[in-house]
This record gives structure tokens, sequence and C-alpha cells, in this order.
């Protein structure tokens, strides 16, 4: 039987989509930030704002650009699953899915590198994304907005 999830309102362009997961896994990783708190995902910019205590340092920029390129390069592939919410409550923070949202969800995987509930489009490999690059970041009242790029 197929899943039946939530429709999703918007469709992103995939490379520029994935890219964002693989950029919030970064600043889990390097920060211990948590995943964005406000996105906007489009095919030429995206912008992402994360809870944060600090502007990020120009060698901070580097590594997360260096980091998220690796992935990318690693050519790893992009899966998904589908489970209830319950089955995956202890996982993620189920508080972020839409009023309303179906009791099954689907979960993105990026390799071994991030999983999380979504219900956008990707690749189906990190290679397909491109160069990522941060074009400016800026730091005002408790929020760090990144914004980004491919090619």
């Amino acid at each position: 039987m197929e899943p039946v999830i939530n429709e999703h309102n918007k469709r992103e362009f995939p490379p520029m989509h994935t890219a964002e997961h693989i950029l919030n896994a970064t600043m889990v990783k390097m920060f211990g930030c948590g995943r964005h708190v406000n996105a906007h995902v489009e095919r030429t910019k995206s912008k992402l704002d994360y809870d944060f205590t600090r502007p990020l340092t120009d060698e901070e920029q580097r590594d997360i650009e260096a980091r998220v390129n690796e992935v990318i390069a690693a050519d790893l592939p992009v899966t998904e699953e589908f489970a209830t919410q319950s089955e995956v409550a202890h996982r993620f923070v189920l508080e972020r899915l839409p009023e309303g949202a179906s009791d099954t969800v689907r979960i993105v995987h990026v390799g071994d590198y991030d999983e999380c509930l979504c219900a956008g489009d990707h690749v189906s490999h990190t290679g397909e994304i491109g160069a990522f690059r941060i074009s400016s970041t800026r730091y005002q009242d408790g929020k760090l907005r990144i914004v980004f790029r491919l090619g």
C-alpha cells in the first residue's frame, strides 16, 4: 500500500533543497545549534535562519562551505522511508510538523549524514547538486542568516 502523506504546497528546486538538508546537518554537527528556524529556498539563492549566539567567523564560514562541499562530492544517496509519527517521535521534533499533518511522515536521508522529516523534492545523489557557496551571513538579535547559492 502506498503511504499517504500531506500534499506539499510548494515545489522546491531539488538540488537547492537537498543542499539545505546538508547545510542544516552541518550546522547541527559543527555548532549544536539545531536546524533552521526559518527558510526561504529558491532556485538561484536560498536563506536559512538559525538560533545562534554570535556571528560566524570567516574561518567558520569557510569550514562550513568545505564540509558541505565534501558531502556533495561524496555522491551520497538521497533516500526516503515512511513511518508513523508515533514511531519516530523519539527521533524528530514533531512540533515542527504543520497543523493537521498526516499520521504517516516521510523521512529523507542524505546518506548517513542527515535525516529529517520532509515532504519536499530532492536529488537522488548529492553529486547532482553542484558546488555550494555561502554568499553572505548576517547576525541580528539572536538569529544567524546564511545566504547560499549553487553552481
